[in-house]
C-alpha cells in the first residue's frame, strides 16, 4: 500500500530529473556543436555551459585563467556559451569606440547591469548617458579641477602630516592601502557631498566606507549568477537567501548615507566646484533627476576612489621591488622641484618619467583587471574582422590582454622605459593598454584620477624614502580579483627624507 502511494511521486520527480539532465545534455550538444560561436576557440568545457564561468568569477582567479586561455587559444577566445574574450587593440575601437551614425550601440551587458537599478552613468542608456555625461563634463574640466586644487591639496598635506606622525620616522610599518583609501576617500567625499569623510582627521575608517566595500561584495556573486538562464527570473530572489544579512545591512545604510549626505550638501546652496555643483548644473537645458544625482554620487565615490587608491598602493610596492625605478623617480622630482611648495596640478605634468611609471603600473597591475564587457546589437557586429552574432557578450580582460606576450615583451616586468621609446619594446601593441576604458564612454574621472595620482607620488617621493616592510615583499603576488582586487596590507617603512628635511 505505501509502496504504491509512493510510486506517483517519486515516478514523477524522476521523470523531471531525467528531462532536466537530457535537456542539459542537448543543451550542451549545441552550444559546443552547433551555437553561432562553434567556430571561435576555446575550452569545450566553457562553451557547453555556464557554469565554469561563473565558477571562474568566484574562484578569484579570472583574470589569470583568461590570460591562460589567450596564451592557449590566440587574441580572441569564447570562455562562455555566448561570451568571447579579445585582447587585440581593435576590439577597443570595434566594441567600445564611437559609433558611426545610424550604427546600433554595443549596450552593456544586461545581466551586469541594470537601468532601472541603478540610474548612474555606468548603466545609462546611448541618450541617457549622452546628456548626464554633458551635464557633469564641467566637474572634470581643466578649469575645475585648478579651482579643487586647493581642497585636493589639503587631504594630502593631512596624509603627508599623518604618516610623519605614524611611521615613527620609518621605524613603524604603515599599510598604505588603508592610508591612500583614506586619502582618496575624502577627497571624493568633499568634492562629492561637501564635507570629508573624515578618514585622516581620525586616522581610521569612517563606518560609510567599510559599508560601502562590504556591499561590494555582492557583484561577484550576481555576476557568477547571470550566467544561468533563470537568473532573470529567480535572481533576486536567490541573492536575498544567498546574501549574508551583514551585507544586505551594509547596502541599505550605503543608500542611506548618500541620500542625508547630499541632502545636506544640496542645503548649502554653495557654488564650490564640486560634483554636485555640475549634476545640479543646466546644460543645453539638460538636468538630472534626483535618483540620478543619488546613483552618480555613489559611483562617483566608489569608482572614483578605489581604482586611484588601488593604483597607488600599486605603484608605491613595485617601485619598492624596483630601486633603481624608484632612484630614477626621485632624480626627476628633484630636479623639477626646488621645494615641496612647488609641486602642483600643472608642474606635475612635466614629470615624463612619472607619467611611464604610472601606465606601467597600471598596465602590471591595472585598477579594473577583468572584462567590462558589451553586449552585441540586433544583427551582429563585426570585431577584429570577424562576425560576431547578435546576443553575444563581448569584452576586453584588460590583466590579460596586459600580460598577453602577443602584446607586450617581457609582459609581466616592471620597465616603465617601455612608454619612452625603448628600442627594445617598439613591436609593442600599446594601444591596447586603455586602462579608463576607451571611446564615448570611457571614465570621465580620468583626468582627475591621473592629477590625484601624480600629486600623491609626488609628494610621496619628495618626503620619505620608502621600504618594503617584510611581510609585504610579495604583495602582489596571487592577490584575488573579486571584480577589485582583494588587498592584503601594503606595510611600508617610511623613513623622512633628507631633502624633506629642508624643503
Amino acid at each position: 500500500m505505501m509502496l504504491n502511494q509512493l510510486s506517483g511521486p517519486t515516478s514523477l520527480a524522476g521523470c523531471v530529473g531525467i528531462l532536466v539532465v537530457l535537456y542539459g545534455l542537448t543543451k550542451a550538444i549545441y552550444n559546443v556543436y552547433f551555437h553561432p560561436l562553434r567556430r571561435f576557440p576555446g575550452p569545450k568545457l566553457w562553451a557547453a555551459s555556464g557554469i565554469p564561468s561563473a565558477l571562474n568569477l568566484m574562484g578569484g582567479k579570472p583574470h589569470r585563467n583568461v590570460l591562460e586561455m589567450h596564451k592557449k587559444y590566440g587574441d580572441v577566445v569564447r570562455i562562455g556559451p555566448s561570451e568571447l574574450a579579445f585582447a587585440h587593440a581593435g576590439a577597443w575601437r570595434d566594441i567600445f569606440g564611437h559609433l558611426k551614425a545610424g550604427m546600433p550601440e554595443m549596450g552593456k551587458e544586461p545581466k551586469y547591469t541594470n537601468e532601472e537599478m541603478d540610474r548612474s552613468l555606468i548603466a545609462a542608456s546611448r541618450d541617457r548617458h549622452s546628456r548626464m555625461r554633458r551635464v557633469m563634463s564641467n566637474a572634470f574640466s581643466a578649469q575645475a579641477m585648478t579651482m579643487q586644487q586647493p581642497l585636493i591639496n589639503r587631504y594630502i598635506d593631512l596624509l603627508i602630516k599623518r604618516l610623519r606622525e605614524h611611521s615613527k620616522e620609518g621605524s613603524n610599518p604603515l599599510d598604505l592601502v588603508k592610508w591612500y583609501d583614506w586619502t582618496i576617500f575624502d577627497i571624493i567625499g568633499d568634492l562629492s557631498f561637501g564635507e570629508p569623510f573624515g578618514c585622516l582627521e581620525n586616522s581610521k575608517p569612517h563606518p560609510w566606507v567599510d559599508m560601502l566595500f562590504d556591499s561590494l561584495r555582492l557583484i561577484p556573486i550576481g555576476q557568477a549568477m547571470a550566467e544561468f538562464p533563470l537568473f532573470s527570473t529567480l535572481g533576486p530572489i536567490i541573492m536575498a537567501f544567498a546574501t549574508p544579512k551583514s551585507v544586505r545591512e551594509s547596502r541599505l545604510r550605503a543608500r542611506d548615507f548618500v541620500q542625508q549626505a547630499l541632502d545636506k550638501r544640496l542645503n548649502l546652496k554653495s557654488t564650490r566646484p564640486d560634483f554636485v555643483a555640475s549634476m545640479i548644473s543646466k546644460v543645453d537645458n539638460q538636468t538630472m533627476s534626483r535618483r540620478e544625482l543619488e546613483d552618480n554620487s555613489l559611483v562617483l565615490t566608489t569608482a572614483g576612489s578605489e581604482t586611484t587608491a588601488t593604483t597607488l598602493a600599486g605603484v608605491t610596492y613595485l617601485l619598492c621591488r624596483h630601486p633603481d625605478v624608484l632612484a630614477k623617480l626621485k632624480a626627476e622630482i628633484l630636479h623639477n622641484f626646488q621645494s615641496e611648495s612647488e609641486i602642483n596640478i600643472q608642474t606635475v605634468q612635466n614629470l615624463t618619467y612619472m607619467l611611464a611609471v604610472l601606465k606601467e603600473t597600471m598596465r602590471i597591475y591595472p585598477p579594473v583587471a577583468i572584462s567590462l564587457p558589451r553586449r552585441t546589437p540586433s544583427g551582429g557586429s563585426r570585431i577584429g574582422g570577424a562576425y560576431v552574432a547578435e546576443g553575444t557578450t563581448v569584452g576586453i580582460w584588460q590583466y590579460a590582454a596586459y600580460h598577453s606576450p602577443s602584446n607586450f615583451s617581457q609582459p609581466d616586468d616592471f620597465i616603465p622605459e617601455r612608454w619612452l621609446g625603448d628600442q627594445r619594446f617598439v613591436d609593442d601593441h600599446k594601444d591596447v593598454f586603455q586602462p579608463f576604458s576607451h571611446g564615448p564612454r570611457n571614465c570621465i574621472g580620468m583626468n582627475l584620477a591621473y592629477t590625484e595620482m601624480r600629486l600623491i607620488l609626488a609628494r610621496m617621493v619628495w618626503n620619505f624614502d620608502m621600504a618594503l616592510a617584510t611581510d609585504s615583499l610579495n604583495w602582489q603576488k596571487e592577490q584575488s580579483v573579486f571584480f577589485f582586487w582583494k588587498k592584503p596590507p601594503l606595510n611600508v617603512l617610511l623613513k623622512p627624507a633628507k631633502n624633506s628635511q629642508s624643503g
